[in-house]
Protein backbone atom coordinates (compact mmCIF):
# COMPACT_ATOMS: atom_id res chain seq x y z
CA UNK A 1 0.00 0.00 0.00
CA UNK A 2 1.14 3.52 -0.73
CA UNK A 3 2.10 5.75 2.18
CA UNK A 4 -0.29 8.60 3.06
CA UNK A 5 -3.03 7.40 0.69
CA UNK A 6 -5.20 5.19 2.89
CA UNK A 7 -7.16 6.46 5.93
CA UNK A 8 -6.33 5.35 9.44
CA UNK A 9 -8.68 2.81 11.03
CA UNK A 10 -9.20 3.00 14.76
CA UNK A 11 -11.49 1.56 17.43
CA UNK A 12 -14.89 3.26 17.21
CA UNK A 13 -17.92 3.37 19.50
CA UNK A 14 -21.33 3.65 17.84
CA UNK A 15 -24.07 4.81 20.21
CA UNK A 16 -27.77 4.52 19.31
CA UNK A 17 -30.54 6.74 20.62
CA UNK A 18 -32.06 3.68 22.33
CA UNK A 19 -28.87 3.19 24.37
CA UNK A 20 -27.34 0.32 22.41
CA UNK A 21 -23.54 0.59 22.12
CA UNK A 22 -21.54 -1.13 19.37
CA UNK A 23 -17.75 -1.38 19.17
CA UNK A 24 -16.13 -1.66 15.75
CA UNK A 25 -13.37 -0.12 13.67
CA UNK A 26 -13.85 2.84 11.35
CA UNK A 27 -12.18 5.94 9.98
CA UNK A 28 -14.42 8.09 12.23
CA UNK A 29 -13.83 8.18 15.97
CA UNK A 30 -17.25 8.09 17.67
CA UNK A 31 -20.68 8.08 16.04
CA UNK A 32 -24.22 8.62 17.27
CA UNK A 33 -27.12 7.11 15.27
CA UNK A 34 -30.91 7.38 15.54
CA UNK A 35 -31.80 3.71 14.96
CA UNK A 36 -29.92 0.42 15.16
CA UNK A 37 -30.71 -3.26 14.64
CA UNK A 38 -32.17 -3.51 18.17
CA UNK A 39 -34.70 -0.69 17.82
CA UNK A 40 -35.45 -0.54 14.06
CA UNK A 41 -39.05 -1.67 13.35
CA UNK A 42 -38.01 -3.94 10.48
CA UNK A 43 -35.61 -5.97 12.61
CA UNK A 44 -37.75 -6.03 15.77
CA UNK A 45 -40.90 -7.25 13.99
CA UNK A 46 -42.97 -4.16 14.83
CA UNK A 47 -43.25 -3.00 11.22
CA UNK A 48 -46.82 -2.31 10.10
CA UNK A 49 -47.74 -3.48 6.60
CA UNK A 50 -50.60 -1.97 4.64
CA UNK A 51 -52.31 -4.88 2.95
CA UNK A 52 -55.11 -2.98 1.26
CA UNK A 53 -54.65 -4.73 -2.06
CA UNK A 54 -52.94 -4.10 -5.31
CA UNK A 55 -53.73 -2.26 -8.50
CA UNK A 56 -56.56 -4.61 -9.49
CA UNK A 57 -58.30 -4.20 -6.12
CA UNK A 58 -58.06 -0.42 -6.34
CA UNK A 59 -59.55 -0.53 -9.87
CA UNK A 60 -62.46 -2.72 -8.70
CA UNK A 61 -63.12 -0.43 -5.73
CA UNK A 62 -62.98 2.70 -7.88
CA UNK A 63 -65.47 1.41 -10.45
CA UNK A 64 -67.65 -0.66 -8.08
CA UNK A 65 -66.90 -4.01 -9.70
CA UNK A 66 -67.69 -7.03 -7.51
Amino acid sequence: MKEGLHPEFSETTITCACGNVLHTSSTKKDMKVDVCSKCHPYWTGNLKHNTTGGRADRFKKKYGIQ
